[in-house]
């Protein structure tokens, strides 16, 4: 969403769906591609883009009445994307793939950052500072705009599957069998915390430094 009333939402077989009175109805647009899309980011009521399954790439200047595709310059799945602005973007997938276009997408350069894991999310503080995460516990982290990732140790090898931070130096990931860990120093060192269910989590998000939330499969 952009704002209270406008919003995107994405699915299989290209499905993407929008929304200008806050969910109330739904009204199909036209995504040009039958693969399963994953996330849709907004940078502005007008700007936004979605990826998804076979290098899948889609962008709109103007709130989704038209969607272009992109040339990913791979055909690995993209599982997330990340928008510093409308200009500098990160996606992550399969294969251990991190693509990186630093104009709006018009070229995007895949990347492999060493490991060949699949990487489920990303998330960046600031223009040059970043993380992603993935299979057997797995967090990377860049400081120079993902030019070269540095892996952080967190003392789990269940899938990590979403991570947020609060702060440049607070974050928490999410994950398998109810993983939490969480840093309070950038990832230097990561915490396991308790969740109270084994349930895999999906996705993490904080609105401050105390108040966040965490879901999952089977309702969580």
């Amino acid at each position: 969403f952009t704002s209270d009333t406008q919003g995107w939402a994405v699915g299989p077989t290209g499905t993407i769906l929008t929304t200008i009175n806050g969910g109330i109805n739904w009204t199909a647009q036209t995504s040009g591609t039958v693969s399963t899309l994953n996330i849709v980011r907004f940078t502005s009521a007008t700007r936004g883009w979605i990826v998804g399954n076979t290098g899948t790439i889609l962008t709109t200047t103007n709130g989704g009445s038209t969607w272009t595709a992109q040339i990913s310059g791979s055909t690995s799945n993209v599982s997330d994307i990340y928008a510093v602005s409308s200009t500098q973007l990160y996606a992550v997938g399969t294969n251990g793939t991190v693509w990186i276009t630093s104009d709006g997408g018009n070229n995007w350069a895949p990347t492999a950052y060493g490991s060949f894991n699949t990487l489920n999310n990303v998330y960046f503080t600031s223009a040059t500072q970043g993380w992603t995460v993935g299979t057997v516990g797995i967090v990377y982290t860049t400081n120079n705009s993902g030019a070269t990732w540095l892996r952080q140790p967190t003392n789990t090898t269940n899938a990590l599957n979403g991570i947020h931070f609060a702060s440049a130096t607070q974050g928490w990931a999410v994950g398998a069998a109810g993983t939490i860990v969480a840093t309070t120093n950038g990832g230097t060192t990561w915490t396991a915390q308790t969740s109270g269910t084994a349930s895999q989590l999906n996705g993490v998000y904080f609105t401050s430094a105390t108040q966040g939330w965490a879901v999952g499969i089977n309702g969580t």
